[in-house]
């Protein structure tokens, strides 16, 4: 090799080495960035952070509620830091936001990177919700003529809704049910009155429903979320609304929240509340007047997710601080998953005067061994309800609990609304939860002044005592509305 191509060999590999020490130094720098981030997320810009415009339809993936004392725009820039957005603030629970990881990590990974930090009270992942009701299996039918008495409404099916009048008929046993004929001797209901039902939504154009279907008043403004804008909710509200598009895209004009059930459960709880009495369609709620405000967060398929539940909640408590008498919000679900976040919600919800009846859930379980959300959280505001058939036996699937349910109420066989004007029987702890918020939502009419906690001491100190139910269900016993109207027996 000659000398002048031996020193352009050297010039190479020293332009090479070079190359190669910057290359270097720059993954340094990227490591040592990453591990800063990683270790102390909050050392940030001090900039004026916005929150980012949702530009993509994933879900929310964790919930975090910060100590009291950190702003809302503090938590945008430490979202911001983690490449996180603030997707949704409820305004209900002081601290508690939804985060959305545009890294698309996994949430469970990043709500532990939120616990991590020292102004976190907790953080946990958006989980899964989905109905769990049992499968209704045709049952037989008598056609035996049951002769009508006073104060019965003259809905034509009627006769079969054994949970309001139990007169032996389909096997049953006689006054096996809530005694809805005597405590009607003094209420049927309020317009005035207001229950929530959080579900899959209402079919709000049954003919057996509208009548009693809530509509915001002209005095009430329409909801405002900081997040969406202005939504037009004109019969309740839709946390399913934005799924699948975008919130910049929302923002560009006032949204319509739909209600509108495309699953039933919500429809047919909505009718054991309140389908319309004596108007000579189909059956008869345990209000004959009421009237049902539905909050949607479980979809078609009957599945949704805490973050939508709470979004639900966190605006009928916005709509009850508007002077919407919202006194009780009636949940047929859950879940084997606890959650603070829906736990402080509920809590809100009792705070601001409202009573959440919840489903013990349907596996058989004892919850208090193996505890069934949101129906076990120990909360003033909250009463827990489990399943029992028409001879006031608990039915096989139901959950009980001496520790963790409070009462029973018919779930079994239950007739009552469905989708497109129709009718369905159907059993599960879903159908015993309304009627127990349709007898809160009666005492609630006769007695409008009525506290939460006195609402749930009356149910509660109510109820019809069994001995099948000792050492099954807190109280041991089932619904009573005449018990609880003060009718005597």
């Amino acid at each position: 090799m000659n000398r002048s191509n031996i020193w352009i060999h050297i010039g190479l590999a020293v332009v090479l080495i070079s190359f190669a020490a910057v290359l270097g130094r720059i993954d340094r720098m990227a490591t040592s960035l990453k591990v800063e981030r990683q270790q102390d997320v909050e050392r940030v810009r001090q900039t004026n952070v916005v929150n980012q415009p949702r530009v993509d339809a994933a879900p929310p993936e964790v919930l975090v509620r910060f100590k009291q004392g950190t702003t809302l725009d503090r938590i945008r820039e430490i979202a911001f830091a983690n490449n996180d957005r603030v997707d949704d603030e409820i305004e209900a629970v002081n601290g508690l936001v939804v985060i959305d990881d545009l890294d698309d990590a996994d949430a469970e990974t990043v709500a532990k990177q939120y616990s991590s930090l020292p102004n976190v009270e907790y953080a946990e992942a958006n989980i899964t919700i989905k109905l769990d009701d049992p499968i209704q299996k045709d049952a037989l039918r008598d056609l035996l003529y049951r002769e009508n008495q006073p104060n019965l409404p003259n809905d034509p099916n009627f006769a079969e809704q054994w949970a309001l009048n139990n007169l032996g008929q389909n096997g049953g046993t006689k006054r096996a049910d809530i005694d809805a004929l005597k405590a009607w001797q003094v209420s049927k209901g309020s317009a005035e009155v207001v229950v929530a039902v959080l579900d899959s939504g209402v079919d709000y154009n049954h003919s057996d429903l509208a009548d009693n279907i809530w509509t915001r008043p002209d005095n009430v403004a329409r909801y405002y979320d900081d997040e969406l804008g202005s939504i037009d909710d004109v019969n309740g509200y839709d946390a399913t609304l934005i799924d699948g598009r975008p919130a910049l895209e929302a923002k560009m004009g006032t949204l319509i929240s739909d209600p509108m059930d495309d699953n039933g459960h919500g429809t047919h709880c909505a009718g054991i509340i309140g389908a319309v009495g004596n108007n000579g369609i189909g059956i008869a709620g345990v209000n004959w007047n009421v009237k049902i405000m539905p909050l949607k967060f479980l979809g078609r398929g009957g599945t949704g997710s805490t973050e939508k539940a709470i979004e639900a909640i966190n605006y009928a408590i916005d709509r009850k601080r508007a002077g919407v008498n919202i006194r009780v919000i009636s949940a047929s679900w859950g879940s084997t998953t606890n959650s603070r976040a829906l736990k402080d919600t509920i809590k809100a919800a009792g705070d601001a005067g409202i009573l959440f009846v919840a489903a013990a859930g349907n596996d058989g379980s004892n919850t208090d061994s193996w505890p069934h959300y949101p129906s076990s959280y120990k909360l003033p505001n909250l009463i827990s309800v489990a399943a029992v058939d028409r001879n006031d036996g608990l039915t096989s699937f139901s959950n009980f609990g001496v520790k963790t349910v409070d009462l029973a109420a018919p779930g079994k066989d239950i007739l009552s609304t469905w989708l497109g004007n129709e009718y369905r029987e159907v059993s599960g702890t879903s159908m015993a939860t309304p009627f127990v918020s349709g007898v809160a939502a009666l005492i609630s009419a006769h007695s409008p002044n009525i506290t939460v906690r006195e609402l749930r001491k009356k149910l509660l100190d109510s109820v019809d005592k069994r001995d099948d139910l000792k050492g099954k269900v807190a109280t041991g016993g089932t619904l009573c509305a005449a018990n609880a109207l003060g009718v005597e027996d």
